[in-house]
């Protein structure tokens, strides 16, 4: 359930979209309990914003905050020269609250942003440019940079080269889920993210790599680019948080791989891959990660867990399984070509 705020646009008349001018993009964040980071992260897009031609609006997904943001929200979007839309989303969940965000968006781009990130300013040039090339149905991810020093490296991506994606590597964190964009005819056609999935979800995680499968599956590309940057400031400090980050990632991801094992049973390569990693690991191999001294063990045992999640999941909820195509989806624009 739902519920979008009494007063959700505060802007001037010449940048407030409606149902027959739409914007060109619309910035997605979902957020619980983080009302100093979301108002950076607001700050940070209304910069990017101002430095580009493309029209935006906010739309901003509460999902059952206990601390001020709405406070923060209501004063951000009285003041804000881009159009603020704020909802509560009391189902809980991110893939839940990104739902609500997508159903709501009037952009013919949305952008997911997640409530821990900072924009930078030449982010929507950058998108412009790779959109403006023509292709339309693609889910495009940027750069992802570690925000803060004092945080560990993880859920990143700083890789230089541009890419398109390809079974033969496993589809978690090739575009990651706070930094990923795509057309409203794309999202359309992909259908809504599954709610067992992710966090505040039963399978924890995993919610935007259930998202990319099923954009591969209908030949829909996949491409990161090495601008479009955000910068994450996750605040995980210490191992033990990134252990328990690492375990719930690779219990998710034991789910994707029975929910799509007759459809793309390449994910299960990637399952038997890193159980012959695991092997060699009790003999001396190298660890997942040697840096933070994660275990490929740890990867195998929570896959497991999770696979059994998702059977449970499945045959409690029979129908869960057509929440992907809902018709509760953003509607393409008049007069654009389908994806």
């Amino acid at each position: 359930m739902s519920r979008e705020h009494e007063e959700p646009v505060r802007a001037s008349p010449r940048l407030s979209p409606d149902a027959h001018h739409p914007v060109d993009a619309s910035f997605i964040v979902c957020t619980r309990n983080r009302a100093a980071a979301l108002e950076a992260c607001i700050s940070s897009i209304e910069a990017a914003c101002e430095a580009c031609s493309l029209s935006c609006e906010l739309v901003v997904v509460d999902n059952g905050s206990s601390d001020d943001t709405a406070a923060r929200l209501s004063r951000i979007a009285a003041k804000s020269a881009v159009p603020v839309r704020w909802m509560v989303e009391l189902r809980p969940g991110l893939a839940a609250a990104r739902n609500t965000g997508m159903e709501r968006a009037r952009g013919r781009l949305l952008i997911f942003i997640d409530d821990d990130c900072i924009v930078e300013s030449s982010y929507l040039q950058d998108l412009n440019r790779h959109y403006s090339a023509g292709e339309r149905c693609i889910v495009r991810g940027g750069r992802v940079d570690l925000g803060s020093p004092r945080d560990l490296p993880f859920t990143i991506k700083r890789s230089r080269f541009r890419a398109r994606f390809t079974p033969d590597v496993h589809p978690g964190g090739f575009v990651l889920g706070c930094n990923m964009t795509m057309h409203r005819e794309t999202a359309a056609r992909i259908g809504r993210f599954d709610e067992r999935f992710g966090a505040g979800g039963p399978l924890r995680s995993a919610e935007d790599t259930d998202y990319l499968v099923r954009a591969h599956q209908l030949g829909i590309p996949i491409e990161y680019v090495p601008d479009m940057t955000v910068q994450h400031f996750h605040g995980r400090t210490t191992r033990d948080a990134i252990e328990r980050l690492h375990r719930d990632y690779s219990f998710g991801n034991g789910g994707l791989c029975v929910k799509h094992a007759f459809k793309a049973p390449w994910l299960l390569r990637h399952f038997c891959w890193t159980t012959r990693s695991a092997w060699r690991e009790l003999f001396g191999g190298y660890r997942f990660d040697p840096e933070i001294s994660l275990s490929h063990l740890t990867i195998v045992a929570m896959n497991l867990v999770g696979a059994a999640k998702f059977a449970f999941l499945a045959i409690r909820w029979p129908n869960q399984a057509d929440a992907d195509t809902t018709s509760r989806l953003p509607r393409p624009q008049r007069g654009t070509p389908p994806c």
